[in-house]
């Protein structure tokens, strides 16, 4: 399949056969990294029929913007995910994969002219989409379970400040008390409460489970990145009453 590109940012279109029929308006804006050793690596996986997974755009690290399915199809990038109550997240996002190592082959810090690059696209893309700052999203707050893409190194900040995702400066880390695995009661229900009420795809159980520290580690490394440990201490649970009320 040979496409016309959806935004005149795209160097290059590279088609992928994984897509197929979107079923809901667009509404999502997901962040990946890629997670392989190297760019190309990511690409000839992202448009391999055998591999089953694609994304709608891809950011090398120097600013190349690539597209491998068009805005109108549903890429396959998501996978099992969450949010608000809807399950089938590549039906309603536009997924972009951002070129880096990832967590296992030496995660590193974004360049400035991939991140200079990514803002334009996202502006671009949300300038045609009705996606609200609230859900631009890391893969990681859609699957927390699953996935810790883009991580903690991803300049959120950077892309707020455009205009791109939701943001604020975290509450500083200071000590004070701090939910861990097995406590339980009101005010972890409570916490379970909030981050449900978020979007983040939690039962409600009373209990600091699995379930919860992974979902309050996919939080930090959004929006707390500075300690990413998956205890919600002060910092973490005053920055998410703090994302409540915006």
């Amino acid at each position: 399949m040979t496409f016309r590109a959806d935004s005149r940012l795209v160097a290059g279109v590279i088609p992928s056969p994984n897509y197929d029929a979107r079923t809901s308006r667009i509404d999502i804006l997901l962040m990946h990294y890629t997670g392989m050793q190297t760019a190309e690596e990511a690409v000839a996986r992202l448009t391999d029929k055998e591999a089953g997974v694609s994304c709608h755009y891809f950011v090398h690290e120097g600013g190349r913007i690539d597209q491998l399915v068009p805005e109108a199809r549903r890429a396959w990038h998501a996978g099992l995910s969450s949010w608000k109550g809807a399950t089938d997240i590549n039906a309603r996002s536009i997924g972009i994969e951002v070129a880096n190592p990832g967590h296992e082959f030496g995660y590193r810090d974004f360049p400035d002219a991939q991140i200079d690059a990514l803002i334009k696209l996202c502006r671009d893309i949300v300038g045609r989409h009705p996606i609200r700052r609230e859900r631009v999203l890391a893969h990681s707050d859609v699957a927390p379970m699953r996935k810790k893409d883009p991580g903690e190194r991803f300049p959120w900040d950077r892309l707020a400040a455009q205009g791109i995702g939701l943001w604020l400066e975290p509450t500083p880390i200071d000590g004070g008390r701090t939910f861990s695995a097995n406590d339980k009661g009101a005010e972890v229900e409570k916490l379970q409460k909030q981050l449900a009420r978020f979007g983040y795809d939690l039962k409600i159980t009373g209990r600091y489970d699995d379930n919860t520290r992974g979902v309050v580690t996919a939080f930090q490394r959004h929006f707390r990145p500075a300690r990413v440990d998956g205890l919600a201490d002060p910092s973490t649970v005053t920055t998410l009453q703090r994302l409540l009320r915006k």
